[in-house]
This record gives C-alpha cells, sequence and structure tokens, in this order.
C-alpha cells in the first residue's frame, strides 16, 4: 500500500508514484488532472483517498480510483469496489507507471443520482530502455451509490477495456 499524508493511514508528508522511485508532492498536481484542471493532489483526490472526504460524483470517484492506482494503493481502491463484484483483494502492479488519464463520457453520476456511468481512457508505462512498453487502458465503468457512497461496480458489457 502507498505511505500517505494527512491523519487517515500515515503522517508522511510524501506519497511513493507506482513503478518508479519518485514521490508525489501532494501541493503538486493530482495525478487524474485535476478537478478543476491543474488542482493539487491535495485539492483534488487527496482527501478522498484518505477519507476525509466523500467523492460528490461517480467521476470523481473513477478519478480517485486512477489516482490510487497511480500510487499502487490498493486499500482505496477495495474500499470504493462494490462488495457484490469486488474481488477478495486488489493488488495494483507496483512496476507500473500510470502517465494519464482521459475521461471520454459521463452519463448520470451526479450528486444527486443512484447510479452513473464514466468512460476514460489511462495510459501507463513500464519497464526502461528496450524493455520499456506502453500501453492504455479504455472502459466505460458503471458506478452505483449505497448508503450516500459511489461504489465502482465494473465495467459495462462490452466496454473497450
Amino acid at each position: 500500500m502507498a505511505e500517505t499524508f494527512g491523519n487517515g493511514r500515515g503522517s508522511q508528508a510524501w506519497l511513493k508514484v507506482s513503478g518508479s522511485e519518485d514521490t508525489l508532492d501532494p501541493t503538486g498536481p493530482c495525478p487524474c488532472g485535476g478537478v478543476p484542471p491543474g488542482a493539487s493532489f491535495a485539492q483534488c483526490c487527496g482527501p478522498v483517498i484518505e477519507g476525509e472526504r466523500r467523492a460528490e460524483t461517480a467521476e470523481r470517484l473513477m478519478r480517485s480510483r486512477y489516482t490510487a492506482y497511480a500510487l499502487a494503493d490498493g486499500m482505496h481502491l477495495f474500499v470504493t469496489w462494490h462488495p457484490r463484484t469486488r474481488p477478495e483483494s486488489v493488488d495494483p502492479e507496483p512496476w507500473v507507471r500510470w502517465a494519464g488519464l482521459e475521461v471520454l463520457d459521463v452519463v448520470g453520476g451526479a450528486a444527486g443520482d443512484d447510479s452513473g456511468v464514466v468512460e476514460f481512457r489511462a495510459t501507463w508505462l513500464a519497464g526502461e530502455g528496450r524493455t520499456r512498453q506502453r500501453g492504455e487502458v479504455q472502459e466505460r465503468s458503471r458506478f452505483e451509490r449505497r448508503a450516500g457512497r459511489w461504489f465502482y461496480v465494473g465495467p459495462e458489457p462490452g466496454s473497450p477495456g
């Protein structure tokens, strides 16, 4: 699990970035691109990952989950996965460096909704030099809200992911 800042799961002011020796400055840009664009990790996904606030929308939850992948934070991924569909454990690949997120479409999932769909494309890098690989994941993800909290359910049937 990633070491995080704040009172939730750690007291360190730095986060280990998956797939590198780098650390994330909480005052630097959020890995998800930020809401609003360019917002810092501390202003965007940090409080959601730390449990200091809930994701208000399905898109915000999806962005926090992308950021959790970027930090290899399996705990956040596990607790935000719908209990009906989540695996027994969630262990992101620590050697994969997530390099960018693009939200392609959002249907529903607003603060007053109980379900929503977010389509995204995420790019990744792994390895170095001649063994370096690049790729992308594209998925149309389903989300549901239970007891006031958004959860990732899974890809929509026929999703490109």
